[in-house]
């Protein structure tokens, strides 16, 4: 066994140890597939107002530019498909805001794995990568062969659907590298025609600017009025495209304890959600992802949904 293969053996089998749901490895390089949609997508403004997607074009399909030296992107999928769900008749939140804000969940498992990688293996330099910096998450995972990017601009795999966060371990070590998988998504168009907004403007081409996600958390102004009666009850997130997807009857419920709801939330009847408090708030949302549209940003999207 070589070098490479006995490092890449016990880099995955660590990472399966942490709790990842799966673990791919690709070469480090310039995304040369993406660069063309990545710029297409920002020209017809797809990106709507979140402007930071136009920062660091080039580092964001080259890791090399991220770390120096880089030779490998680690790509990890953490599970957080929930066993228990919202009051079906209430405002709804995405299932990956249930619990524990998922950045630091995942920013300390990914220290864990570099720290193991380094006490292991010796002196390796990389950088952990969870939604807070300009790498393409769902490219590098389809690269690994952790799954495709499905019509719904989605990574989906064909063992347990698409209700997983990614994240990267960018690191200057040569390892054994996986394949792509190829695409299953075939003639379905489920989530193009159940979206309430009609985001998936085509097979494979989501309009960021017309997401429900993109009102509820990223837009800090006024939802337009013409969005009205479109939105389905989501207050926080949106995940019609993921639920309709028949790949995802193979979700199984994840096993982090910091990924389990307040079971206020689960109660929480649209009458709950239309008075909320900020000492509710705060108690019920206390390491939520759901904070970063602040209690303002929460109320004004039930007003929205209920006037």
């Amino acid at each position: 066994m070589t070098n490479k293969e006995k490092y890449t053996s016990i880099i995955k089998n660590e990472a399966q140890r942490l709790g990842f749901l799966s673990c791919g490895i690709s070469k480090a390089g310039f995304l040369e597939e993406e660069a063309p949609r990545l710029e297409r997508w920002l020209n017809n403004n797809m990106h709507g107002q979140m402007s930071y997607m136009e920062n660091h074009f080039d580092k964001r399909l080259n890791p090399t530019l991220l770390v120096d030296g880089a030779k490998s992107v680690i790509s990890l999928l953490l599970n957080y498909y929930p066993s228990e769900f919202q009051n079906p008749a209430s405002y709804k939140i995405s299932k990956y805001a249930y619990g524990h804000d998922y950045h630091f969940v995942i920013k300390e498992k990914l220290a864990e794995l570099l720290h193991f990688i380094q006490t292991e293996i010796g002196e390796v330099h990389g950088r952990a990568f969870v939604d807070s910096a300009p790498v393409l998450d769902k490219a590098w995972a389809a690269k690994s062969g952790l799954g495709w990017l499905g019509k719904n601009g989605n990574l989906i795999s064909q063992k347990v659907g698409s209700f997983y966060f990614i994240a990267e371990l960018i690191v200057d070590l040569d390892l054994e590298y996986d394949h792509a998988t190829t695409d299953h998504c075939g003639t379905c168009t489920a989530c193009l025609d159940a979206c309430p907004t009609q985001a998936i403007v085509a097979p494979y081409v989501v309009d960021g600017s017309k997401c429900i996600s993109y009102f509820t958390i990223e837009l800090k102004e006024n939802i337009p009025q013409e969005m009205k009666g479109t939105f389905d009850d989501w207050a926080f997130g949106c995940d019609v495209c993921q639920d309709v997807c028949p790949w995802n009857r193979f979700s199984k419920a994840h096993s982090e304890p910091l990924f389990n709801p307040n079971p206020e939330l689960l109660s929480f009847s649209k009458k709950d959600w239309e008075e909320i408090t900020s000492e509710v708030f705060t108690k019920v949302f206390k390491n939520s992802a759901v904070k970063r549209t602040k209690l303002e940003g929460l109320k004004r999207n039930i007003d929205f949904l209920k006037e």
